[in-house]
């Protein structure tokens, strides 16, 4: 496997840094979460960032990729979206299938048709969007 080096995410308050490591048991997680979302290869691949739906299914046998900002901010935002969805739904089945649900919140459509815009930002959409409904911390 590649060495992967460290990914540092910088915002204009000291936002999160990620290692190699964090990089990879994030894309490890993901892989598992889009299997209980019931995603299609090239959904997964949409989601990442318009990766190639073949390197999502290497991902998938244990080849995991090199990470960069992009990623990084896909993968934590995705993680953040099952977060929120676990502590919305004491049903984890329900909160699973929520994600393809039509939602007066987007419209009628799902978070996933939100997400499948492609954009990092869709991604944020819907993760603003749990939030909110979880209310204040």
């Amino acid at each position: 496997m590649p060495e992967l080096r460290p990914v540092t995410m910088v915002s204009p308050v000291e936002g999160p840094r990620f290692s190699a490591a964090e990089i990879r048991a994030m894309q490890r997680a993901v892989i598992n979460l889009f299997d209980r979302w019931g995603l299609t290869d090239e959904q997964a691949a949409i989601l990442l960032g318009d990766i190639a739906t073949r390197t999502f299914q290497r991902w998938k046998s244990g080849e995991l990729g090199r990470g960069n900002i992009d990623l990084a901010a896909r993968l934590s935002n995705l993680l953040g979206i099952h977060k929120a969805l676990r502590l919305l739904f004491k049903d984890r089945r329900r909160g699973y299938q929520w994600i393809s649900r039509p939602n007066a919140g987007f419209g009628g459509h799902s978070a996933l048709d939100v997400m499948l815009g492609g954009q990092l930002t869709d991604l944020m959409r819907v993760r603003r969007y749990l939030d909110a409904q979880r209310g204040a911390w």
